[in-house]
């Protein structure tokens, strides 16, 4: 997948989540949040997407900002 600068579209400031709340509830560290939010991380695992889609209730091409 690359660098995901899409994911700086998260949409936690919608649901005002922190980054610290999205970090426990995904089960990552909050390191890896900013990163992957900040479009640095690559290559996030299928598994924290699967988790953050759950969390916000969106699909994986919704938080890619596909639709």
């Amino acid at each position: 997948m690359g660098a995901c600068p899409y994911f700086s579209l998260f949409p936690k400031k919608t649901k005002k989540i922190s980054q610290e709340k999205l970090a426990r509830l995904v089960d990552i560290s909050y390191n890896a949040i900013s990163k992957i939010e900040a479009g640095k991380a690559k290559n996030p695992t299928f598994e924290t997407l699967a988790k953050l889609v759950d969390v916000f209730g969106v699909s994986i091409d919704e938080l890619a900002g596909r639709k």
